[in-house]
This record gives C-alpha cells, structure tokens and sequence, in this order.
C-alpha cells in the first residue's frame, strides 16, 4: 500500500500590508534565479528582500492608484509568488508590472494562477488589453507569456539597470483581454 502525502492547498489571493516580508523574499529569490543570465552580477546583488519588503509595504498602505493591485500565491499559508498589475496611462490597456514565483515553487502552476487573477482583475477593472515588459533575453518568460497568449508587439525599450548605465533590451508582450 502506498502512502499519499498530503498536498498543500494552492492558491491566489490578494496581498495585505502583513505579506510584505514574505513577497520581498520571493521576488528577491524569483529575480536572482530569473535574471542570473540577464542581468550584470552588481545588479543581482541589488535585489534584497528586505528593500523589496519596504517598497511593498508602502505600496500596499498607500497604492499609486487604485488600480494598481499585488496578488500573492500560496501554498498552504506561505506566499510563495507575485503579480503586480496597474494602469499603463493608455485608457483600457493594464500592465502586469511584475510576475514572479519562488524557485522552489514553480513548476507547480502558481505562475499560470497568478497570470490568470491578474487577467481577471485587469479585466474586472475594465481594461481591455494588457501588457508586459520582459528583458529580451529572458527565453523563460517570453516562452511562459507566449504560451499565455501574450505575443510582442515590436516594441522595445533600453532599461537603465545600474548607476553606471548599464542597460538591458525590453521587449514589450500584449493580448486583448476577453470576456468570458
């Protein structure tokens, strides 16, 4: 007879002031296993949780709009990944500002919920249309975004990523939001 072990319930919700430690962790630890190959090494070191922590603890007190929304994945009762979405100034079309699982984490679907919660609270929120910013060499995400539905639109852009002016490539991804 084989044993089951137990599997820890999954899922999206969206974050509190109290999460803000634990999404700090999980998009330092995203970042630096998503961008070790992408971004210069003195930039990955930038990448603390507990400045994360900050800058979210203070977004979640005081949101740049109130469209802007931080949806956490858990498994069990840890937060375990992150979508950030917002207005992007275009009237109807959302951003997804951010989009990040825990590297011990992924593979296990947290990402494709996430993906879609920001979907459908874009889409509750009456935008039509959404769009995401990805480094360009970044193989992994643009595959996961295209498999979405997401398709590059030719947009790009130089970020500037350190005091130097080091700049990394983006490339921008868009999809129609539909109504189901």
């Amino acid at each position: 007879m084989t044993s089951e072990q137990p599997v820890p319930d999954s899922a999206v919700r969206t974050a509190r002031v109290a999460d803000a430690a634990a999404v700090g962790a999980v998009q330092s630890a995203a970042w630096r296993a998503a961008y070790a190959d992408v971004l210069p090494s003195e930039v990955l070191d930038t990448f603390d949780a507990a400045a994360f922590a900050q800058v979210w603890a203070r977004s979640l007190s005081d949101p740049p709009s109130p469209q802007h929304r931080l949806l956490v994945a858990t498994s069990a009762d840890d937060v375990v990944g992150l979508a950030a979405i917002g207005p992007t100034g275009t009237e109807g079309r959302g951003e997804l500002l951010v989009l990040g699982v825990h590297p011990d984490a992924r593979r296990t679907g947290h990402g494709s919920r996430l993906l879609n919660a920001a979907a459908d609270t874009l889409r509750a929120n009456d935008f039509r249309e959404v769009e995401a910013w990805i480094p360009a060499r970044d193989e992994a995400a643009r595959a996961f975004l295209e498999a979405s539905g997401l398709r590059p639109d030719g947009a790009w852009r130089e970020r500037e990523v350190s005091d130097d002016g080091s700049t990394v490539r983006e490339v921008r991804l868009t999809a129609l939001l539909h109504d189901t």
